[in-house]
């Protein structure tokens, strides 16, 4: 949870840095270039989700070669990717830029900001990988450790790059990638210090036919299931965009309030993959469901805090990510959904991680894409109320999203631990 509350914190600097030049066409095209570069990287964000899940399967296991395996094939996955983002740039942007319909600023500068940071997309989808192996394995210090050298370079430089430098919107670029190079560098010496004195995983096993169609299997899913996720947040910052600067430079200032519960939350999901993953690995359905129960307990618990401390200091922090007074006014104007929006969000992000670490890829993907028609349906419904509708609708997909995964839940757990024939049953 520790190491997911300081990735939002690139965001929140960024915000705050240009934020404090009291330009709202700046403020939007950061606000409009960030989100296409969270769902951008998202998308492929089961780069974590499977290294983590086959890792944690394959202790609970007992296949100890198989532990580093998927390191490497999602290392190589990301390259690949990664490469063909930057040579896909052009377009890219092109497409991206144009479907967010920002004012002509707001594009102009969200161009910029995209055009430099696009050249860590594989060094950003690498730590991904990173991330996913370390925590599969139980190293949340270690995680812990990457994740927070990552954010402290990110803040460091971007405050140096745009207030002290003056290079606006293109140093918070620059800090972007300058970021993500060192934390790969350290992730490599990471694995390099747990792998140091055990044999070298033999070439079959690497490309094993069977595991990697397996692999190809779950990402798929994965992926389709964020790409429906991804489609929500798109349309929020589109719509937000269509109803003028302010409104948008507010989203994005409450986005970040967003960002952090969510983080903090994925927090549980995170070790709800790792301990679902392993006891999963292990057939072991007492230890599976146990660990289901604990995450959403402790989630409530941990929600109920977020939503008191965005509802106690939400106005102080506003102003300290933006001194443009109609932006502040706006933002405070909507500052209630944010702060309700943890409780709503627990069952989602728990399930999320159960959901993950028992590899049911292909549920998590339908029932993303009914909680995609669910919210598109709300936001008809409640269209006419502009940007507190907006809200409403997103509020009704946390609802959704969680809601579907938990009344699933009872069957999938009967059905695979029936299918494992486990003892524990």
């Amino acid at each position: 949870m520790v190491a997911n509350l300081t990735t939002p914190l690139i965001g929140i600097v960024s915000t705050i840095a240009i934020g404090r030049l009291g330009d709202a066409t700046l403020l939007g095209g950061v606000a409009i270039a960030s989100v296409i570069f969270d769902c951008v990287f998202w998308l492929f964000a089961f780069l974590r989700m499977s290294t983590l899940a086959f890792t944690a399967q394959a202790i609970g296991a007992g296949e100890l070669q198989e532990i580093r395996a998927p390191l490497l094939r999602g290392l190589a996955v990301a390259a690949a990717i990664g490469a063909c983002l930057i040579m896909l740039r052009i377009p890219l942007a092109a497409a991206l830029l144009s479907a967010m319909g920002g004012s002509e600023g707001v594009t102009r500068a969200a161009r910029t900001y995209f055009s430099i940071r696009i050249w860590s997309a594989p060094l950003v989808l690498a730590n991904h990988v990173v991330l996913g192996w370390l925590i599969g394995q139980a190293r949340a210090k270690l995680a812990l450790g990457v994740q927070i050298a990552i954010n402290v370079i990110n803040m460091v430089t971007t405050v140096l790059l745009v207030l002290v430098l003056d290079l606006g919107i293109s140093g918070a670029a620059i800090a972007a990638v300058i970021a993500e190079a060192c934390g790969i560098g350290l992730g490599a010496l990471i694995a390099r210090g747990l792998g140091r004195g055990q044999p070298a995983i033999p070439r079959a096993a690497l490309l094993d036919r069977e595991k990697l169609i397996r692999m190809f299997s779950v990402n798929r899913d994965i992926m389709l299931r964020t790409a429906a996720l991804i489609s929500v947040w798109l349309f929020f910052t589109a719509q937000g965009a269509r109803a003028g600067d302010v409104a948008l430079a507010a989203n994005a200032v409450l986005n970040n309030f967003l960002l952090i519960s969510a983080f903090f939350l994925d927090g549980l999901a995170n070790a709800a993959e790792q301990l679902c993953g392993r006891a999963y690995g292990a057939r072991d359905r007492l230890a599976f469901s146990g660990a289901v129960r604990l995450v959403i307990l402790w989630g409530f618990g941990f929600a109920l805090g977020v939503t008191a401390i965005f509802a106690a200091l939400g106005p102080s922090l506003i102003d300290a990510m933006t001194a443009s007074a109609d932006v502040r006014r706006s933002a405070r104007d909507y500052l209630w959904y944010v702060a309700l929006s943890p409780v709503l969000a627990v069952f989602a992000f728990g399930y999320d991680g159960v959901y993950v670490g028992a590899t049911w890829a292909r549920e998590m993907r339908n029932l993303m894409m009914l909680s995609l028609l669910i919210f598109l349906a709300a936001w008809l419904a409640l269209r006419s109320s502009g940007n507190a509708g907006l809200w409403g609708a997103l509020l009704v997909h946390y609802a959704a999203r969680g809601g579907l995964q938990a009344l699933r839940y009872p069957a999938m757990l009967r059905a695979s631990f029936r299918a494992v024939g486990t003892s524990s049953s």
